[in-house]
């Protein structure tokens, strides 16, 4: 579609967290790279839906035919940042058969009994899946680093941890795509009044992000530092403004599309007489 509004500027650039990079000086109300208002960031979002889709399938194709490629898409946020928007809006355009899901909630006992990466190494996707991780290995370095349920030589030795589990998935082929939606204390604020305004929403609501909303600096903190320390160039980080979430839907979209497209992905070509099997069918 020739009207379409597209970015000027690709997300997987104008996002990524590079040196010097200052999440207290990046405007979660910003729109980076795109000239678009929401109702082009709409018309776009569905746009590259069959896009998505296309190269989704060709990632699982490649599978069946020895492919070891894969995506795992990691989101982190405060509560109310728009990760459950992402999961419906964005990934709802690709075949669900090829799409693992795990959000990762607070550790089981069993769970705790084991290294924190335990539960998240069982989770990864398969040769030709695309995995998206709702919250992740990283809250063992945010949550516990706000509440000082870990010390900081333990801390420092997770983000070595998490470095190398990173690359170990990155060497079996695996891209890993890691973002941050990153609101304003204010938004979140609107969108936790909204949820006790609406009755349909009010479940979403819990009196813990309440409590949580208490240590904002110290979560942004905490960021900072998780960028610095597991930021690598096989595995950056990107951080999106998403106090506008149709803007949020589109950069990660995009960041998905570039990510597939970097993995080069071909059609497999089957070992099949083609005119001997089409005559078969024929005579069926």
């Amino acid at each position: 579609m020739s009207d379409v509004v597209r970015f000027k500027e690709r997300p997987s650039d104008t996002l990524k967290v590079g040196k010097g990079f200052s999440l207290a000086d990046t405007d979660p109300d910003s729109t980076p790279g795109y000239p678009g208002d929401k109702n082009d960031g709409e018309v776009l979002l569905d746009d590259l839906d069959d896009n998505l889709a296309q190269l989704q399938e060709q990632l699982f194709a490649e599978s069946r035919f020895g492919g070891t490629k894969r995506i795992l898409l990691i989101l982190q946020a405060m509560d109310t940042a728009g990760k459950g928007g992402i999961v419906t809006h964005v990934m709802g355009a690709m075949n669900p058969q090829g799409v693992k899901m795990k959000s990762f909630k607070a550790p089981t006992p069993e769970e705790k009994s084991y290294d924190f990466l335990w539960r998240i190494e069982k989770e990864v996707p398969a040769a030709g899946m695309v995995g998206v991780f709702d919250r992740s290995h990283y809250e063992d370095v945010l949550i516990h680093r706000v509440h000082r349920w870990a010390d900081p030589k333990e801390l420092e030795r997770r983000y070595t941890a998490i470095n190398e589990f990173e690359a170990r998935q990155t060497a079996s082929g695996t891209k890993i795509v890691k973002v941050m939606l990153h609101i304003s204390q204010d938004e979140q604020k609107e969108r936790l009044l909204a949820r006790l305004d609406d009755p349909s929403k009010l479940w979403k609501y819990s009196s813990n992000d309440l409590l949580e909303r208490a240590f904002w600096s110290d979560y942004m903190d905490a960021y900072q530092k998780a960028f610095e320390r597991t930021g690598t160039e096989a595995a950056p980080w990107h951080v999106v403004p998403a106090n506008k979430k149709w803007y949020a839907r589109i950069a990660v979209q995009q960041l998905l599309l570039d990510a597939l497209e970097g993995l080069k992905l071909q059609w497999p070509v089957p070992d099949l007489d083609v005119p001997t099997e089409r005559e078969l069918v024929l005579r069926s």
